[in-house]
């Protein structure tokens, strides 16, 4: 229904230019009769678009394309309605003068340009474009422009553009007059009938191999006021090896960090890799849920330097540890403390009383 009443919309809109652009004559008058038509010519208008520049581009950009239309129409022939043997004077100069209006027959006047995406990965942001009129064998002197967007998750590939082209055209042309004297034709008449046409071509745009990266899974036992580790996971889920890739974190509170770096290594589509950061937790923190960024900064296949989105990973917070906790994390530590105590001790013991034995002695 909305498609419908866009294409009602447009052709109104078509049909407004056309009369804007044309002279007033270019109604249908009163006195047109095509039994007195003189020639039947066939052809028209033939509007063409080039995109100019590459039609290469990332992810997530918001671009505007240029597109350049041209106008190769042709009169493809002609059928002449009366012979000429049986026309008197007047008749033979208005065949001629129709002959030269007919010619007009491959403008397209009052061109409007929409384009249109079928893929829910590419937003057409831009209305229908005037491309003003084009006589056959003509250019744009503008290039038509188009806002297009492209969507973080599209994937690699090519994705055609629908655009429609619509304009009107001069179908049919009659001239009449009163006599013809060595200034022309008097009191001559000239009816255009115009005609709406449309085009239709395929526009294609490409979404170009990326590396496009992920977090996997996170791993940190992370306590308010303590030092802590995290170990993220990235995996490559781009179609592009991302080489000597390097993960940078920003921390924001309550976190705190002087590791906040970590090299990845090469990796190609599907891989994954680990990398360890240790984070200091604020003794305010409170035990949630939290979010830190990340990007990963890499080397493309043509040996270019690349800067990935940001990327999130989420991590908990715990309240912070009881002492009877923190001894119960680290007995090993604290058996082995004790343990060189007690040995140090006895040592400290066996010497007082070696030292002592000699001094007897």
């Amino acid at each position: 229904m909305n498609r419908l009443k866009n294409i009602t919309n447009i052709l109104i809109f078509l049909f407004t230019i056309i009369c804007i652009t044309t002279p007033a004559y270019a109604q249908l008058p009163e006195f047109f009769n095509f039994d007195e038509n003189y020639y039947m010519v066939y052809g028209g208008p033939n509007v063409t678009a080039t995109l100019i520049g590459d039609n290469e581009y990332s992810r997530g950009d918001t671009v505007t394309i240029h597109l350049n239309l041209m106008n190769k129409g042709v009169i493809r022939g002609f059928k002449v309605g009366t012979d000429k043997k049986d026309l008197d004077d007047l008749e033979q100069k208005i065949q001629m003068t129709e002959m030269n209006y007919e010619a007009q027959r491959t403008t397209a006047i009052g061109i409007v340009a929409i384009l249109n995406s079928e893929s829910p990965y590419i937003k057409v942001r831009s209305g229908p474009q005037e491309a003003g009129s084009l006589p056959s064998g003509q250019q744009t002197d503008d290039p038509v422009q188009f806002n297009i967007q492209i969507s973080k998750n599209a994937p690699a590939g090519i994705y055609p553009l629908d655009l429609q082209l619509y304009y009107g055209y001069q179908q049919d042309v009659q001239i009449t007059g009163d006599d013809v004297t060595d200034l022309g034709i008097t009191n001559m008449e000239v009816g255009l009938w115009y005609s709406m046409g449309q085009q239709n071509q395929t526009i294609n745009i490409r979404v170009g191999n990326e590396a496009k990266f992920e977090v996997v899974n996170a791993i940190g036992t992370l306590h308010s006021n303590a030092d802590g580790m995290l170990r993220v996971t990235y995996k490559n889920i781009g179609e592009m090896t991302a080489k000597d890739a390097t993960v940078r974190i920003s921390v924001n509170d309550p976190f705190s960090t002087t590791d906040d770096q970590a090299f990845l290594g090469t990796l190609e589509p599907g891989q994954t890799a680990d990398a360890l950061f240790k984070l200091k937790v604020d003794e305010m923190a409170v035990a949630k849920a939290y979010s830190i960024n990340s990007e990963i900064k890499y080397e493309d296949e043509d040996g270019h330097s690349q800067i990935s989105d940001t990327i999130k990973i989420r991590i908990e917070t715990l309240p912070a540890r009881s002492f009877s906790e923190t001894l119960s994390d680290n007995k090993g530590i604290f058996m082995m403390i004790v343990i060189v105590a007690i040995a140090m001790g006895g040592f400290l013991i066996h010497k007082k009383q070696k030292q002592s034995k000699m001094d007897k002695e």
